[in-house]
């Protein structure tokens, strides 16, 4: 059985309770979002559960552990990957899960701390 054809087991992680399984055609990656039974999701971390078998590891399961959320309007392409929210202002985290400290719902758009990042050369 290839990885890719493994169901994938979705769990909330507040409270923790298993949301069911699903069938993915693709790699949920921590930052990416799901939508599943009308709702969406924000996958948070992957787990890849192996089996011994015939002296062989395999893999048996794949979880994935999700919170409720909305998709972001906002995205930033740095380094090949997507940001949530304005990746020019200075507070904004570089991540896929978090906008930023001081306006995390965001938009960025109209935010009042909003401070353009200054690139150094070296």
């Amino acid at each position: 059985m290839e990885p890719d054809s493994l169901q994938t087991e979705v769990i909330l992680t507040h409270p923790r309770e298993s949301l069911g399984r699903v069938q993915l055609d693709w790699t949920p990656q921590p930052g990416n979002y799901l939508d599943f039974e009308g709702k969406t999701y924000a996958v948070l971390e992957r787990r890849h559960r192996y089996q011994l078998k015939a002296g062989r590891y395999r893999l048996h399961n794949i979880a994935i552990y999700v919170q409720s959320a909305k998709r972001p309007s906002e995205k930033s392409l740095v380094e090949g990957r997507w940001v949530i929210g304005d990746a020019t202002c200075r507070y904004n985290a570089h991540s896929e899960i978090i906008r930023c400290a001081v306006n995390p719902d965001g938009p960025c758009e109209s935010c009042r701390f909003y401070e353009n990042l200054e690139v150094k050369s070296a």
